[in-house]
């Protein structure tokens, strides 16, 4: 906690008055950034209303905020803490919530059931998460920009295969 109250530039008393011990800290601090990550994807999903664009803002969104935030990013998704159920419950959400977003776009474009929406989003999702990891961990040589790309390719071909839902506007 001295670390962190120096880091912060407040006393170890000030630290205390907001967070009783480390896991209370650490709670905060993985709940802000889920937030971030989550935002990031609803804000890839919210900005085009094409869906190639879609995937790529989504795929982007993991691997920009891998880049960006890469200590948060451990935070959330490599903390040894991760069978607490209290962060557990932290992280799920996340996933979740990004899962969801996902899923109604999905459900909206194509008209298949929440059901399946929900496990194509859960796979997009998953793969985003797992391809972004392995590129952190500094397992090949390829640039954040090239990497994003060949997993939205990746994803397109699959989801693309849904054809969109003609509503009779044309698209």
């Amino acid at each position: 906690m001295d670390d962190i109250a120096d880091r912060a530039g407040v006393s170890k008393p000030v630290l205390y008055q907001h967070f009783p011990g480390k896991r209370e800290l650490y709670l905060a601090l993985l709940e802000q950034q889920v937030d971030v990550l989550t935002d990031r994807v609803r804000e890839a999903l919210a900005t085009t209303e094409d869906n190639r664009m879609r995937v790529d803002g989504v795929v982007g969104a993991y691997f920009g905020f891998i880049d960006t935030e890469g200590e948060a990013f451990r935070l959330v998704f490599e903390s040894d803490l991760r069978n607490d159920p209290d962060v557990r419950r932290v992280v799920d959400r996340s996933a979740q919530l990004c899962i969801d977003a996902v899923a109604e776009v999905i459900a909206d474009d194509t008209g298949v059931d929440r059901e399946r929406a929900l496990l194509l989003a859960s796979g997009l999702i998953g793969s985003a998460e797992s391809s972004a990891r392995w590129w952190l961990a500094g397992k090949g040589s390829l640039s954040r920009e090239e990497s994003v790309s060949l997993i939205s390719r990746l994803m397109w071909r699959g989801i693309s295969g849904f054809p969109r839902r003609d509503d009779g506007d044309g698209q």
